[in-house]
């Protein structure tokens, strides 16, 4: 599977605007934005995801002779057509904001600049890898958020739609702040952390919980985790957990991590019970770790009822988004080159207002409260625009205009996030492995506001439009109109 050829990962629609742009010689050089306008879960942030796998695609890009033969079977294409899929590649480039990133509606995610074939082909591969891992990376940094410092296993592949989804979608969780996996691969192919316990059939296997519990241990004395609610949780698996725990100790086996695992019951009350048992015998160190359709709302509310749990093991929940299961980026079209090399701003228009595009070659200024550190807002401009940070910079809300703040020279600090990752077709960016990807993004995350992060009602990031491009807007806006 993970040899499997991408390149006819695409819409048909993609292949056939492009024979239509190839019989019309109509190859300009255009520039695709890929946007979100909606935060999952009505969040107040996302999280970047998913670009080192657009890298892997981009540099894979090749019709071998069976994707010919198989597109010629269908009947749509021409030979001259055909002839040229076979010698294509991508020679344009590629700008976007790197995995990790904290990340906010309606600013370009990533920018395509290359002749429109090439541009149209690649939309459906990028949106299908960027939305998928940044779903996940976001649910999976709320998730964690909710655990207040507590770490957040990922345990969803058997429930994922497809190896694929398990696979990336770990990836994306460890990104968002995970502490590890149960996906095996996943471990081996992205060089992070596998963890896990054992089933309820290890229990029931044995002649008793104790002995099942006793074989455990003594096969895994460092990281000893037993499952305590094969039959009765408070009545025989705790009890015999501590059983266990003190063979242990008389013997003088310090394991590295042990602890109980609850994964049914009533987890606030089960889990003190649990902890003063665990303490009473003398071990106050054992961890207590959950599991069972775990989210961030269910682990909020846990939170707030005081429960004794340390560890969190989430799955289903986690790994398909649950309860927002799309991201919703979008691949639009922002400009087109002309004869003298210049873009030429184009706009999408629509009755709805978020539906509205922002045309032309942008980029986009990230800006910083010097004193803290927080994000003040980010800064839609054209590409060539620049800011002096000793001067005045007045923003303003491009829905609700009258809506101004005034950011004093010298009070603030700015930073472009788009990076070039492709120039003329050649990858200038070498990605970072998932572990200091996943350090990244908790950097990025505490240049947020705590009132961003909150799970309910979040205090939304600003982003604004430069004066030059907003004028730019409107006059294109209007222009329709006449």
């Amino acid at each position: 599977m993970s040899a499997q050829n991408l390149t006819l990962l695409t819409d048909l629609y993609e292949l056939t605007m492009m024979q239509g742009y190839f019989e019309s010689q109509a190859n300009e050089t255009v520039i695709f934005d890929v946007f979100f306008r909606e935060n999952p879960n009505k969040g107040g942030y996302s999280v970047m995801a998913g670009l080192e796998q657009v890298i892997e695609y981009i540099k894979n890009l090749n019709f071998s002779y069976e994707d010919v033969d198989y597109l010629r079977g269908l009947g749509l294409f021409s030979e001259d057509f055909l002839h040229y899929l076979s010698g294509f590649h991508f020679s344009g480039d590629i700008y976007a904001i790197p995995e990790g990133s904290v990340i906010f509606p309606r600013e370009p995610l990533v920018k395509v600049i290359a002749p429109i074939m090439e541009a149209q082909l690649v939309e459906t591969a990028i949106l299908n890898i960027i939305n998928h891992q940044s779903l996940i990376a976001t649910k999976a940094s709320r998730v964690v958020h909710a655990a207040q410092g507590n770490g957040v296993m990922e345990f969803g592949l058997r429930r994922a739609q497809g190896p694929d989804a398990g696979l990336y979608g770990a990836r994306a969780a460890m990104i968002g702040g995970c502490v590890g996996t149960s996906n095996v691969l996943a471990g081996k192919m992205f060089d992070v952390p596998v963890l896990g316990t054992h089933a309820h059939s290890w229990i029931m296997s044995f002649p008793d919980e104790y002995t099942a519990f006793k074989e455990y241990a003594r096969l895994y004395p460092d990281a000893c985790t037993l499952l305590v609610d094969t039959y009765d949780t408070l009545k025989s698996g705790v009890p015999n957990a501590i059983r266990v725990f003190q063979k242990m100790k008389d013997a003088g086996i310090h394991p590295k991590s042990y602890g109980i695992r609850l994964d049914s019951g009533d987890l606030a009350y089960l889990s003190k019970k649990a902890r003063k048992m665990l303490d009473e015998a003398g071990f106050p160190d054992a961890v207590i770790a959950a599991s069972n359709d775990l989210d961030e709302f269910l682990i909020n509310d846990l939170k707030i009822q005081g429960a004794a749990i340390t560890s969190w093991g989430v799955g289903t929940n986690l790994i398909t988004s649950k309860d927002c299961p799309s991201f919703g980026g979008v691949y639009k079209l922002a400009a087109i080159q002309n004869k003298d090399g210049e873009f030429v701003p184009k706009i999408k228009i629509s009755e709805n207002i978020e539906k509205i595009t922002n045309p032309g070659n942008k980029t986009i200024y990230r800006i910083y409260d010097k004193d803290t550190g927080k994000i003040r807002a980010d800064l839609i401009c054209f590409a060539d625009e620049t800011y002096d940070t000793s001067e005045d910079l007045l923003l303003f809300d491009p829905n609700s205009t009258w809506k101004k703040t005034r950011l004093e020279g010298g009070t603030y600090t700015m930073k472009e996030i788009l990076k070039p990752i492709f120039i003329r077709g050649e990858c200038k960016y070498t990605s970072p492995s998932v572990k200091e990807i996943a350090s990244f993004c908790e950097q990025e995350k505490n240049t947020l506001w705590d009132e961003t992060k909150r799970l309910f009602n979040p205090h939304k990031v600003y982003v604004d439009l430069s004066q030059r491009l907003y004028d730019t807007k409107t006059e294109l806006l209007n222009n329709v109109n006449r």
